[in-house]
């Protein structure tokens, strides 16, 4: 399964309760929408870790790194390469 599948799946089960593919843009803030708070980005933080083989330094652990589906695909995109 692709990344972002991957990441959408998890996000769309845990936090939207829900296997409908419309309800979450890639795009989404999943702050601004609400979709995460602080904990959410933690379990996210670790399910990426653990999912992905990649250690998250805490100077990654910003938005514009894990602030929705596309910004988390690119970030694991950049730390595999």
């Amino acid at each position: 399964m692709p990344v972002e599948e991957k990441i959408r799946a998890f996000i769309l089960e845990n936090y939207l309760f829900t296997d409908d593919q419309s309800e979450l843009k890639n795009d989404d803030s999943f702050l601004d929408q609400g979709i995460l708070d602080s904990t959410g980005i933690l379990e996210i933080i670790f399910f990426i870790e653990d999912e992905f083989q990649i250690k998250i330094k805490d100077e990654e652990m910003v938005p514009d790194n894990l602030d929705s589906v596309d910004k988390i695909v690119a970030f694991i995109q950049r730390k595999k390469d």
